[in-house]
């Protein structure tokens, strides 16, 4: 049975981009080797693969490199159930992007995260996505968000 994701105040998103950082970057060079050996495997095979499940009729080189991109694969998705389980929603891998549900004026909102940025500084409406990104005011931070 799935379960809906906390809803954090503006603190305890923040409490949580340390952790992400991390892994956002890890995931980040994960992603980087396995688009890298992608473009090996497309060479070896003179096209870019429908699969990365190993064949015995692969050559050996071919089968050791699709055993690799499985194993990095598995942990890459591995890494993103982490980042679930904190209660985040990753949006957008290759931007690093994340929301967390939070409340402004006792309205539910995604309180809007990007890798690279220092703490939580924007927000938009569950319906919307990262173009309907608000700034949070200080005003805002103070009466609504704590």
């Amino acid at each position: 049975m799935p379960t809906t994701p906390p809803v954090f105040t503006l603190e305890e998103a923040n409490a949580l981009l340390p952790r992400l950082r991390e892994l956002m970057q890890a995931q980040m060079g994960r992603r980087s080797e396995i688009e890298q050996q992608l473009e090996r495997l497309a060479e070896l095979l003179g096209r870019a693969p429908d699969t990365i499940q190993v064949d015995d009729a692969d050559p050996p080189r071919v089968r050791e490199l699709k055993r690799e991109l499985a194993a990095r694969v598995d942990a890459y998705r591995s890494a993103w159930r982490e980042v679930e389980e904190m209660g985040a929603m990753l949006k957008d891998p290759r931007m690093g992007l994340v929301d967390f549900y939070g409340r402004v004026d006792g309205k539910l909102v995604c309180l809007c995260w990007k890798y690279g940025e220092e703490t939580v500084t924007h927000y938009h409406a569950v319906d919307e996505g990262y173009v309907g990104r608000k700034p949070i005011e200080a005003t805002m931070r103070r009466r609504h968000l704590n």
